[in-house]
């Protein structure tokens, strides 16, 4: 076998997935090819308008990273393309790329659409799902990289007959059209693969009895999502498509083409039920009128993080009606109604009428990335998802081949982008030698010198499609800004967050000479990097920008008053400019970055990511404030796919002590920190002090110890943990009946989430006990059933082996009473409305995973990251961070970011690996240099400063007698400046003069 390792890596399918993979990557030494079979990138999160649960605007968060993927020197973006041919080995590959003629040469494309207004052929818009044309030359959606037309050839009537047509030709005045292009077969070298080819949503039309294709106000999910996108056919508007009309009424319909075995869909769909209660939401925002939203469901399963609130707030604030029922029936009423008819739990049936049925669709694997997988020899499972190997999160049967996303099974954003990254880290680790061997280095313009110029400001106001635009009237915003001091040039963007529009701004900077730049669009949250990059290429400093948030700040929380929210966005832009005016060109600090790492918490996740961290090289050092190593998987027995979690958790930590990259420390604790991303120094609870660059917080969390049900007060009574291990020693193979209680301790007041894999685990355990004694009753009484993916397949075979499932309600709780040597349960079950008395020999109680609460509020104050309310670690974004914090530097995973199963802890695990080599990899690290200033002059060393600072960077100098900043710790807060009762201190970027500027232009 050869040993030369190819230091690039072949990502296929360019959804988010893809995208954050291939970043990830490319930020950490790797070339990085991305395949894509569309004609741009983006997948399926285009096309979604809101995302669960901080309703973030789906392409507002997700822009930024299409634009850099677009940019990144790193990446090789091929659309139109698909992987025919692999060959070779892990480290050494061979890929053969076949890219389909697009017809337009992206490189000259300017995506002005003239050839599209010309084109005389409309066909359907799969992009809109059919609900809108297109025209048989055409771009995806408006922010779409490459940001360059396509032509359908099936529907071009020139391929058809070349005299018959040709009018896209003569107005394309870039000449980027060609007919005559061909197909072309490349072949690339790289060192591993990550499939993740996304998912393909079920046709609900296989399922007659729900009407759609048949009943005229009957949609799909996506459909849906596409009536209430301001990029949609409808501009947001909510109407049915059949007669224009806005609904007053309109139901969800959950499992169309999950949860169901007679069609080979015996899986859950894992992202149904949140996203119908996400659209039953907004669609009330939506609707100008008071708006009835019911879903339809036999379990909901708001299982993630920060779920199950977002479920309470929709039948709390919101309305929602959620009925819990079985749908037989769905028809057409008169007057375009749509007619339902359903069982209720009782068994009688109902009929209710709605103006729209929305059709909560599930996901299925793409049929061509089948045949890919079964071409590369990768396991699939009985529903053609790809098989991960057990305990692995990302590897399949194949080294050097790793899988994320949807196509290992149907899972939401946070997870697919959680996976991306693991991905990421385990090509990685396997490529760790060839590490920056094919990678470029990006060059800069000279920055331009300001310094004294009059000043000439830029003024861009975004509509966002009408995000913005539908409410705030940005042509008036726009002319209002024309006579602004120093406005030289002021324009609108339809999406100034798109690849052609950092384009144009980089266009207008060189043109109108412009050294200040505006951008009135959404938060500086997810966008201030993104256009500060922008200007960086445009050889300007980067703060010579400001971005004003007249979305957030004027058109969602003035939807309903039009002329008020523009007033306030002329106001915000005012504001703005008279702030970048004095805006000071501000230069970064570069420092040394220590490459080393210190993991925190020596579980199943922390010692999975110190070994992926290790393999790439990196020194790593593991704390573990227990004697021994394993954390709570040393109470694993049973993986929830079989897998034999103690002899594999053995092999880990056989794994770690063997490692000479790996230092570990048992029975000692984080005592103190000082530093920053690149220079920590961390002392341990035995004394010792290590410097590391990195630090991964994996502290695990705690098995609840219930207060209810007996619990302490009768041995029979267990948790779930206790229960397996009373399996494993044989000690129920005599039992007769056993009780499983779910949401102990979890979805109460006190813990308002769900644990996640409780009713799993129970129904594991079920399972267990009746392979073990096959005569034993076992009862299992829940709320709802949360057995997500494949894990349904338990569900089914518990139900099939004849383990009975109770539902209780929160206002009727089981009752748990001693009777003689054992216990007696009464519950009201469901169906007969009756309470039923089970005599039982043994209770398990599905108690909820806590978390460690001392020990998190210590480390959250030493590392300066927040906690959530349930007390877990807070991650920077909930969609597309979910490994990060807003603290550089520092990285999570495991049971420390929430409730997970070990196969999902695993993955995380990596994800940390991977999210940390982009800090890793670098010689050294940048500070923005956005901090505060201390005039010494002025200064009383009064210490208020010192108290004050929450990332603890300033400091009363004796000597001196003056506050002291450390560039590289100030976070530029400005709590320092606003406490300075002599006015000494100042933050760069955002002075004192700047502040008053603001407040005189209102």
């Amino acid at each position: 076998m050869s040993t030369k390792k190819v230091g690039s890596v072949l990502v296929v399918g360019a959804g988010i997935a893809g995208i954050q993979a291939s970043l990830d990557l490319a930020e950490s030494g790797y070339y990085v090819h991305l395949v894509e079979s569309s004609p741009a990138i983006g997948g399926v999160m285009p096309a979604l308008d809101k995302t669960f649960p901080t309703n973030d605007c789906s392409m507002c968060i997700l822009s930024p990273k299409l634009v850099d993927c677009g940019r990144h020197l790193n990446i090789n973006v091929m659309t139109n393309s698909e992987l025919v041919d692999l060959k070779g080995e892990p480290g050494n590959y061979k890929a053969t790329i076949k890219t389909r003629a697009r017809y337009v040469d992206p490189t000259k494309c300017t995506g002005c659409g003239s050839c599209a207004e010309e084109c005389p052929v409309k066909v359907d818009d799969e992009f809109n799902q059919g609900l809108s044309k297109r025209k048989a030359i055409y771009k995806q959606y408006a922010q779409a990289f490459p940001n360059a037309y396509a032509i359908d050839k099936e529907k071009c009537l020139k391929f058809k007959n070349p005299k018959a047509c040709g009018k896209c030709l003569k107005v394309c005045q870039a000449g980027a059209i060609n007919h005559e292009m061909e197909d072309e077969i490349n072949e690339i070298e790289v060192g591993a693969v990550i499939l993740m080819p996304g998912f393909d949503a079920y046709d609900a039309s296989k399922l007659e009895y729900y009407g759609y294709g048949r009943v005229p106000n009957v949609v799909t999910s996506l459909e849906f999502e596409r009536i209430l996108s301001a990029s949609g056919p409808f501009g947001g508007h909510l109407i049915r498509p059949s007669d224009q009309k806005e609904p007053k009424k309109i139901a969800w319909i959950q499992c169309v083409g999950s949860r169901n075995c007679k069609n080979d869909h015996g899986y859950c769909s894992s992202v149904c039920c949140m996203y119908a209660i996400k659209e039953a939401v907004i669609a009330k925002e939506h609707s100008e009128e008071e708006l009835d939203t019911a879903i339809f469901f036999m379990d909901m399963r708001t299982y993630g993080k920060e779920f199950e609130k977002y479920y309470n707030r929709a039948q709390d604030e919101h309305g929602v009606r959620f009925i819990r029922n079985r749908v037989y029936e769905v028809r057409e009423g008169e007057g375009g109604a749509v007619k339902i008819r359903y069982a209720q739990e009782d068994g009688s049936i109902c009929y209710e009428e709605f103006d729209m049925v929305v059709l909560s669709v599930g996901l299925e694997p793409r049929g061509e990335a089948v045949e890919l997988a079964k071409k590369l020899g990768l396991e699939l499972n009985k529903y053609n998802f790809c098989e991960a190997a057990p305990l692995s999160g990302v590897n399949t049967n194949k080294s050097g081949i790793y899988v994320a996303g949807a196509f290992s099974g149907p899972r939401d954003i946070p997870e697919t982008v959680m996976q991306a990254s693991a991905a990421a880290g385990e090509a990685q680790a396997l490529l760790a030698e060839a590490k920056g061997t094919l990678t470029k280095a990006k060059e800069y313009p000279a920055e331009k010198d300001v310094t004294g110029e009059i000043i000439r400001t830029g003024v861009f106001v975004c509509h966002c499609g009408i995000n913005i635009g539908g409410v705030v009237d940005v042509k008036s915003v726009v002319e209002y800004a024309r006579d602004l001091p120093g406005v030289v040039l002021a324009t609108d963007k339809m999406y100034a967050c798109s690849q052609d529009s950092a384009a144009q701004i980089k266009e207008a900077i060189k043109e109108y000479n412009l050294n200040r730049v505006v951008v009135a669009s959404c938060s500086p949250r997810t966008h201030e990097p993104m256009f500060q990059e922008t200007l960086k290429e445009a050889g300007l400093n980067p703060h010579l920008f400001e971005l004003t948030n007249i979305r957030d700040q004027c058109s969602w929380v003035h939807m309903n008053e039009p002329e008020k929210a523009t007033e306030k966005a002329k106001d915000l832009v005012k504001m703005a400019v008279n702030k970048v005016a004095l805006a000071q060109p501000v230069n970064p600090v570069k420092l040394e970055m220590n490459h080393d790492v210190l993991v925190i918490g020596g579980g199943a996740a922390g010692m999975t990511n110190a070994l992926n961290l290790a393999a790439q090289g990196y020194q790593v050092y593991l704390v573990e404030k227990e004697e021994e190593l394993g954390g709570l998987a040393r109470r694993l027995h049973y993986g929830l796919k079989g897998e034999e979690v103690q002899a594999w958790l053995k092999e880990l930590i056989e794994q770690v002590k063997a490692n000479e990259k790996i230092k570990v420390y048992t029975g000692q604790e984080v005592a103190e920190v000082h530093g920053f991303v690149g220079n920590f120094t961390t002392r341990l609870s035995g004394g010792e002090e290590i410097q590391h660059g990195v630090t991964i917080i994996a502290t695990g969390a705690e098995e609840y110890k219930p207060n209810e049900y007996l619990y302490g007060e009768n041995h029979r009574v267990k948790t779930l943990l206790e229960l397996e291990n009373e399996i494993v020693q044989g000690n129920l193979d005599k039992v007769n009946n056993v009780v499983l209680i779910q949401c102990v301790g979890s979805r109460d007041k006190e813990r308002p989430y769900c644990s996640r894999i409780c009713c799993t685990k129970s129904i594991k355990l079920a399972l267990k006990i009746k392979e073990r004694r096959p005569e034993a009753q076992v009862y299992i009484l829940y709320r709802d059933i949360r057995t997500y993916g494949f894990y349904e397949d338990l569900y089914t075979e518990a139900r099939q082996k004849g383990v009975i499932f109770i539902r209780y309600s929160t206002d009727n709780k089981p009752v748990v009473e001693n009777a003689g040597s054992g216990l007696k349960v009464t519950v009201t079950d469901h169906v007969l409305g009756e309470k039923v008395e089970i005599y039982t020999d043994t209770v398990g109680l599905a108690s909820a995973i806590v978390p460690p609460v001392e020990n998190n509020e210590k480390l959250s104050k030493f590392f300066k990251v927040p906690l959530n309310e349930d007390k877990f670690f807070l991650e920077a974004h909930l969609k597309l961070r979910p490994v990060d914090f807003s603290t550089e530097g520092v990285f999570m995973c495991g049971l420390a970011h929430g409730p997970k199963n070990l196969e999902e802890n695993i993955a995380q695990a990596k994800a940390a690996a991977g999210r940390a080599s982009t800090v890793l990899a670098k010689e050294h690290i940048t500070v923005e240099g956005k901090s505060a200033v201390v005039d010494k002059k002025k200064c009383a060393a009064c210490g208020t400063c010192e108290a004050v600072c929450p990332a603890k960077a300033i400091k009363v100098d004796p000597e001196e007698k003056a506050a002291v900043v450390n560039e590289a710790l100030c976070k530029g807060c400005g709590a320092c400046a606003s406490s300075c009762r002599c006015g000494a201190i100042n933050v760069k970027g955002c002075t004192d003069e700047q502040i008053m500027a603001m407040l005189s232009a209102l």
